[in-house]
């Protein structure tokens, strides 16, 4: 069976071009605006299940649309907020083991909450591009699911949240569109690709179907249409985890050490890996609260990846996941990270910035480095980092990660390893450069800190030799100010959640 998963798997992203809408009548029937259909509960048939926190696995009981009743009976909770989870696109027409992991953490974060899990296995369980085409129905079945609760009991619509993954994060998008007032939030979680990167906004998830969407994309890897996962923004904050394409501990080395250990069931995890990252980030979020991660703007993961973007001036930065600060800005904020490949995922962001010196014109690509932080409250050693250039008289900005709390930055070590065994250069000396300072920026706390040569004016960054030591030299006047600033905005008491 897990052969038959991976192929079908495949086959989903090949076919996904041939992906077709309902016919024009079933859109205007629902696109419609007669209010008709709000009130003709017959036709729906996915199901919404109140699971609860002592069953996260079981459907025990189901509200049911018109039936008033089902809502007493299930022990709705009239006063506090509402998650409806929406599965996505499945094989085995079942559930996937995210599901009561989703509903348990939610629990745990919000334990008089009300989690519903809307039930639409039968239409997921086709052909992808049959199921991807069923989504209209099914967001039609959940804006009149939420449209009935608020008409029959007056639930507010300021409690609801709609968490949709991969083809349901466009079901939560349909139905936020045709519920009678917005909706207060949706988040996508790796909202599905294949047939909907060029859609309309009425056929996918968009930032006019609720107050607030925020979008986890995962796995975007391939040509447009062809990724998993959606490349485009869909919200008013779409977060590309390490670039969205690929996410830490999904590679092929890993997969197959998981399938040896617990058999070929797991075998659809090559292609699930890093498309239900987006859950576990979420879930995370949810268990970690004092490790939430930090997303920050940027205009290209290139641009992240070389540290220049980890400022949170004017609401370029946010927390990632369930705590995150609702920013309604007038374009769309795509935001980067960072994380490694277990929970909790959070690490810590560090720009590096330094300018080479050296008597010598010298000229390397993609150079080994280690580097070491020693800080208050702890220290993390040898990080690796692959230079992608150094040249003579050149400064060059870095992205550095470590998952250790290190706190205040005191000491940073730098080692320039050889890059192979033997090297030609090697007969004509060691090659060396001149580091006099180092600038360094912490995204979580905004710290700028000026670290100097240990000993002298200038350490020496060996090739193959000791390690150049630099320690803290002085704070630049803004960044005490930046940082006591950042912890304030963080607790949320100078946030502001309107648009910039």
């Amino acid at each position: 069976m897990g052969k038959q998963n991976i192929w079908l798997l495949v086959i989903w992203i090949f076919l996904a071009k041939k992906c077709t809408s309902f016919s024009t009548t079933t859109e205007e029937t629902l696109l419609s605006n007669t209010t008709e259909w709000i009130t003709d509960y017959s036709d729906i048939e996915s199901k919404f299940s109140l699971r609860t926190a002592e069953d996260p696995d079981d459907d025990l009981c189901y509200i049911v649309p018109g039936q008033k009743n089902t809502i007493t009976e299930c022990e709705f909770n009239l006063e506090t907020q509402t998650f409806v989870v929406i599965h996505g696109w499945t094989v085995t027409g079942m559930y996937e083991s995210w599901v009561p992991k989703l509903v348990a953490a939610l629990y745990d974060r919000e334990p008089s909450a009300n989690v519903i899990v809307v039930d639409w296995l039968e239409r997921a369980s086709q052909h992808y591009p049959t199921s991807a085409a069923y989504t209209k129905l099914v967001g039609h079945d959940v804006g009149k699911f939420v449209n009935w609760l608020e008409r029959e009991v007056h639930y507010p619509w300021e409690k609801l949240h709609l968490l949709g993954y991969s083809l349901g994060a466009h079901v939560a998008g349909i139905a936020g569109l045709l519920t009678n007032h917005k909706i207060n939030r949706i988040t996508g979680l790796d909202p599905a690709g294949p047939g909907f990167e060029y859609a309309d906004e009425q056929s996918t998830l968009s930032p006019d179907d609720a107050i607030f969407v925020d979008v986890l994309h995962t796995n975007t890897r391939g040509s447009p249409d062809r990724s998993i996962g959606i490349q485009r923004p869909v919200g008013h904050v779409d977060i590309y985890p390490n670039g969205g394409t690929f996410q830490p501990g999904c590679n092929l080395q890993n997969t197959m050490m998981l399938i040896a250990t617990s058999g070929l069931q797991n075998m659809d995890q090559i292609v699930k890996c890093s498309h239900e990252r987006s859950i576990h980030l979420f879930i995370d979020s949810l268990v970690n609260k004092q490790q939430e991660s930090m997303a920050y703007r940027c205009s290209s993961k290139e641009a992240f990846n070389k540290g220049l973007c980890l400022s949170c001036r004017k609401n370029r930065c946010n927390k990632v996941g369930y705590g995150i600060h609702k920013v309604r800005s007038r374009r769309n904020a795509k935001m980067y990270l960072k994380t490694r490949e277990i929970m909790p995922f959070k690490v810590f962001h560090y720009q590096v910035k330094v300018h080479f010196f050296s008597q010598d014109k010298l000229s390397f690509t993609e150079q080994p480095l280690l580097v070491s932080l020693f800080g208050t409250e702890g220290e993390k050693e040898d990080i690796p980092f692959t230079m992608p250039y150094l040249y003579t008289n050149t400064t060059i900005s870095f992205l550095l990660t470590t998952d250790v709390d290190i706190g205040e930055l005191l000491m940073v070590k730098m080692k320039w390893e050889k890059d192979s065994y033997f090297s030609l250069s090697d007969w004509w000396g060691n090659k060396s450069f001149q580091i006099r300072k180092l600038r360094i920026k912490a995204g979580e706390t905004q710290a700028k800190v000026i670290f100097s040569a240990k000993e002298g004016e200038f350490a020496y960054l060996v090739r193959g030799g000791k390690e150049a030591v630099f320690v803290k030299s002085k704070e630049e006047k803004s960044s005490q100010k930046e940082e006591r600033l950042h912890k304030l905005k963080m607790n949320g008491s100078l946030f502001k959640g309107n648009s910039e």
